[in-house]
């Protein structure tokens, strides 16, 4: 099961939650807040006696929350299921607009515009964290990786297909361009011996280099069957 399909699973489950556990949500959610509501909840329950006479701190269990405003309408939802924990935060429309879930593959954090499509997502799997920020139609548009290499930058079309990359290569800071079918057209490289560009044809063969290394700069350039036909010096 994929992360996509854990959420969407995480999201029927907090939307469809009903109205149980009212009573228990409101004390939970007033104990949990901080100093500026303990005022509103010592009113409502003599809690400070019981805490000076040495009471035993009571420990709430349950698989469900509801957030509500007050017409009813759902304004949160706290729920833990099969796919992994699941926190949601809604609009005024009662639309979810905010979630954070944790499954098998690590936590993320879901942003989502009025219309309830993604917009971004922070996560934080097996292989390091990540950053998608999407468009309208919740397609990736950005992403932000770190992994074991390195870090990494990539732009996408509205087709999911890179238009700009930027990470660490074998030997240093690579960036990467591309054209509409999502091919490498243009390399832009560093390493130790020293800067490189590289240009591609639409069959991501090399057509021109320029380089400049330890013996200083040079320039190649191909045909469209890779054999040379002009170097520089």
């Amino acid at each position: 099961m994929t992360i996509e399909e854990r959420v969407e699973i995480l999201e029927r489950q907090l939307s469809t939650a009903t109205r149980r556990n009212r009573w228990l949500l409101t004390i939970v959610v007033l104990a949990g807040v901080g100093l500026g509501v303990v005022g509103v909840l010592t009113k409502a329950m003599p809690t400070a006696q019981a805490e000076a006479a040495g009471a035993a701190r009571k420990v709430v269990r349950a698989n469900e929350f509801i957030l509500e405003d007050e017409n009813g309408n759902p304004g949160g939802m706290l729920n833990v299921g099969k796919a992994g924990a699941g926190l949601g935060l809604h609009d005024e429309n009662g639309k979810p607009r905010a979630m954070l879930v944790v499954t098998k593959d690590g936590p993320e954090l879901i942003l989502r515009d009025e219309k309830g499509e993604f917009r971004a997502r922070l996560g934080a799997g097996k292989d390091g964290p990540g950053l998608r920020l999407c468009d309208e139609k919740s397609k990736p548009r950005a992403g932000l990786t770190v992994l074991k290499t390195g870090p990494g930058l990539a732009l996408l079309d509205g087709k999911g297909k890179p238009l700009a990359a930027l990470g660490m290569g074998e030997h240093g800071p690579e960036l990467s361009l591309h054209d509409e079918k999502g091919n490498v057209r243009a390399g832009l490289r560093t390493s130790k011996d020293g800067p490189g560009l590289d240009l591609l044809d639409e069959n991501g063969k090399p057509r021109a280099a320029l380089v400049v290394d330890k013996a200083g700069p040079w320039l190649n350039l191909w045909d469209e069957k890779g054999a040379a036909i002009w170097r520089a010096p």
